[in-house]
């Protein structure tokens, strides 16, 4: 029998990559997002997915158990980064960022626990950044949600370990995808020129935040004044 993978966020970006990377591993995947016109004419089984509304995230999980009685994987890749100083962004926007960034998640991770459970295994992947490790001004509420998301992880992977179930983090650093433009477009949308946003439009708030060319995968030193630290920072763990 086939293994099942769920991947969140799988019509664009890391999602759609790992969504596409199991399906070749020969899992069947099913991807949920909401542009899941974005997935047409690939192998992977699309289905719409909100991760803030908690109805739509009972009746994603409730279809694939009912149709495949199994869940072996769960990749929670959906979310976005909110840029722009704690002052200027409203808590409407705020919440809306944990919600995408960490409660949904935490939501989908209850829905699957009973069946994986029944397994006595499966794994589940939560798509932190290095973000998770480090902070910076102008993107604090970003800063928090991932923050937090290790912080749940790493609780869980406790929790979960007596039950056969795996909790994987991984840390990605700035990828070719829509991300950096979507948040530097926000950023300027927010934040006034009173906290003096580089003239590139943004860019060096997200650019600068990548792998250390040095190769050792930390942040580097940039114009925010943080520099690198004295150990390495994974780019995933599983203790």
């Amino acid at each position: 029998m086939k293994k099942v993978a769920i991947v969140t966020g799988a019509s664009s970006g890391i999602g759609q990559q790992t969504a596409l990377d199991l399906v070749k591993n020969g899992y069947t995947v099913i991807g949920g997002a909401r542009h899941i016109a974005n997935l047409k004419g690939t192998a992977i089984e699309a289905k719409y997915l909100d991760v803030t509304d908690h109805d739509s995230r009972v009746a994603f999980i409730q279809d694939v158990i009912t149709r495949y009685g199994r869940i072996d994987v769960l990749v929670n890749a959906a979310g976005y980064g909110l840029f722009g100083a704690i002052e200027e962004v409203p808590l409407a926007e705020a919440r809306e960022q944990l919600d995408v960034n960490l409660l949904g998640i935490a939501d989908l991770i209850k829905l699957v626990i009973p069946t994986m459970r029944a397994q006595k295994a499966g794994k589940i992947v939560n798509i932190s950044s290095l973000a998770g490790r480090s902070y910076s001004a102008l993107a604090g509420w970003y800063y928090i949600s991932k923050h937090a998301l290790e912080t749940m992880s790493d609780v869980l992977r406790l929790e979960m370990k007596p039950f056969g179930i795996d909790v994987i983090i991984i840390e990605p650093g700035i990828t070719r995808t829509n991300w950096a433009k979507v948040t530097n477009t926000h950023l300027l949308q927010s934040t006034p020129a009173k906290f003096a946003i580089p003239s590139d439009g943004g860019k060096t708030v997200t650019n600068d935040y990548q792998t250390h060319p040095n190769g050792c995968g930390c942040l580097p030193y940039n114009s925010a004044g943080n520099h690198c630290p004295p150990t390495e920072v994974p780019l995933s763990r599983q203790v």
